[in-house]
């Protein structure tokens, strides 16, 4: 019987050790998983040379987080399942004088356990906070890149209309100074009309007034215009007496 529960009990430490090592290797692939992906988070920010970028994409890492996740879990059930078999071992009245002994190597093994719990949902924490913190930051820069893009389209809108808006107050400028100079033309022309008029009248005014005055001025005229023929016609005789002499 002491055989058979000596067997029993190295059964389940053997369960215990494999266990124990597939979990160890696990949380390290498991570990250097949430590390390159970190990495790639950091590549994707930076220069996509560097050597930190690893080849497989943040998809593809999430897929293997959480298949890897979900294998971890279930060993550390059946790790859990066989420490509660070893603790049911120990409580079994047959094996009382080698109880200090066993739970000695029962606490050893739930101290592994315990170690290995905390280093996963540790480990699954820091995966978490990681993508949870650049996911955020990757829609913030998303949403800068658009708003940015939106504001360049926007800028060179609105400095289009700003230019439009000025060509067009300046032709308007243009438009109220040629009228302003056509109408201070207007008002003078019509000035100038006006005294003239007013001259005349007066003129007229005169000349009815005085008869004598008027048959003055007739004559002063006819004197003009006879001296002005005269002029001419010595200054006409003049010339050709002078182009007959340049070709004789």
């Amino acid at each position: 019987m002491a055989g058979g529960n000596s067997n029993y009990w190295e059964d389940l430490r053997k369960q215990a050790r494999q266990l124990e090592n597939e979990l160890d290797l696990k949380l390290v692939s498991f570990s250097k998983l949430c590390t390159s992906y970190s990495s790639s988070r950091d590549g994707r920010r930076g220069d996509s040379s560097s050597d930190t970028t690893p080849l497989l994409s943040n998809s593809t890492q999430d897929r293997m987080f959480e298949t890897m996740s979900v294998e971890i879990e279930q060993l550390l059930a059946k790790l859990t399942g066989v420490n509660d078999k070893m603790a049911e071992y120990t409580s079994t009245p047959g094996v009382t004088s080698l109880n200090a002994a066993l739970m000695h190597t029962l606490q050893r093994h739930r101290d592994i356990l315990q170690d290995y719990t905390h280093e996963f949902h540790k480990t699954k924490s820091n995966f978490m906070a990681i993508r949870e913190r650049e996911d955020l930051l990757g829609s913030v820069r998303k949403d800068i890149e658009t708003y940015k893009s939106g504001s360049g389209v926007n800028n060179r809108r609105t400095e289009l209309f700003l230019k439009e808006h000025e060509h067009l107050r300046n032709s308007d400028r243009l438009i109220d100074d040629t009228i302003s100079i056509a109408m201070a033309t207007k008002e003078n022309m019509t000035s100038q009309r006006g005294l003239l008029k007013s001259i005349q009248s007066r003129v007229n005014t005169l000349a009815n007034r005085f008869p004598a005055i008027n048959n003055l001025i007739q004559r002063i005229n006819l004197r003009k215009r006879r001296d002005s023929l005269i002029l001419g016609g010595v200054i006409g005789i003049c010339t050709i007496l002078l182009l007959l002499y340049a070709f004789h």
